[in-house]
């Protein structure tokens, strides 16, 4: 596990107050970041973020078009900033990506060649927008994958179960957090 890293992705307060559907998701997260670094594994938080003014969004973007409608992601404003109760701690690295997939308008890449990183563990906020955009990103770039089913989380429970079902372990291992915790445990 020591060329993993954990990706926490956009699990910001305005998120999970929209999300969240009272199943434990945060609380979950939480043990499986707290399993990450008592395994000395990696953990990147992935924020999406947007500047003042909101010049890298495009009109012809749909989906950022009605993030910046909706007033979300400015960077600096409270609702952006990484849920409290999974907050980073120190030497935990913080990404900002410009658009869906973690590796898209950040230095993500950079980050995981620098620490030597060839196996990523997805969780997030949403199942259907970052996570499936990250993983098919990192397909594309030969890492190794794991899927935390129950570390993520989508506004929509049956596209959320037909991704971890059915998709995802087409191209990744698909786990709970409590079988990744078994499986990186000190032995």
């Amino acid at each position: 596990m020591a060329n993993s890293a954990l990706l926490v992705m956009d699990v910001q307060r305005d998120v999970v107050a929209l999300a969240d559907d009272g199943s434990g998701y945060v609380p979950r997260l939480r043990r499986a970041i707290d399993g990450a670094r008592a395994a000395g594994i990696t953990v990147i938080y992935v924020v999406l973020g947007l500047r003042p003014g909101h010049p890298e969004v495009s009109p012809r973007n749909k989906v950022m078009a009605n993030v910046v409608r909706a007033g979300l992601f400015t960077e600096g404003a409270p609702g952006t900033e990484i849920h409290d109760d999974v907050a980073p701690q120190q030497g935990d690295v913080v990404v900002t990506k410009r658009r869906g997939s973690a590796f898209s308008g950040s230095d993500l890449d950079l980050v995981l060649r620098a620490r030597g990183v060839d196996s990523l563990v997805l969780t997030g906020i949403a199942t259907s927008a970052v996570v499936l955009s990250t993983l098919w990103h990192a397909i594309d770039m030969d890492f190794g994958l794991t899927v935390l089913a129950d570390a993520c989380l989508d506004t929509d429970p049956e596209v959320h179960r037909m991704l971890v079902e059915k998709l995802f372990p087409q191209w990744a291992d698909v786990l709970t957090v409590e079988e990744w915790l078994e499986a990186i445990a000190p032995r």
